[in-house]
């Protein structure tokens, strides 16, 4: 599907999705929400944009390669779990620091950084096979 108005609506739409799937993984502790859910909005928003575009747009635009975003994501949250044993608290307790920038106290939990791990996860994994399945069709 090639046309005119797809390829002109895509990118706007792409975009909005895109900021969507952030707001939902930065909710995502408190309510519902979070790391997988944001992550799948974020793969739709790609496939939206690959078949306005091809594949080919889609790596330009995500820059790395979907697998390399799914590692990364993985070990941040190995990372985030691992943080808890160091502390000397069971594997995946959540920990909070509360640094102040600007004068402002912002908390800082290792279950957002377990979240933004899952969504990494979910966006690079779930756009490799995507992409993979794009290309093979192509040909």
């Amino acid at each position: 599907m090639n046309t005119i108005i797809l390829r002109t609506i895509a990118p706007i739409i792409t975009s909005l999705m895109v900021l969507f799937s952030i707001f939902v993984l930065l909710r995502g502790h408190n309510e519902p929400g979070g790391g997988f859910i944001g992550g799948l909005i974020a793969v739709s928003a790609l496939a939206i944009y690959g078949i306005a575009f091809g594949v080919n747009a889609v790596r330009r635009a995500i820059r790395f390669h979907p697998l390399a975003i799914a590692g990364a994501g993985l070990l941040l949250a190995t990372v985030s779990g691992l943080v808890s044993v160091i502390a000397g608290v069971p594997f995946m307790t959540g920990l909070w620091v509360y640094p102040s920038l600007f004068g402002v106290e912002v908390p800082l939990a290792t279950v957002m950084s377990f979240d933004v791990g899952v969504y990494l996860v979910v966006v690079g994994a779930i756009t490799s096979i995507a992409l993979a399945l794009e290309e093979r069709d192509v040909d």
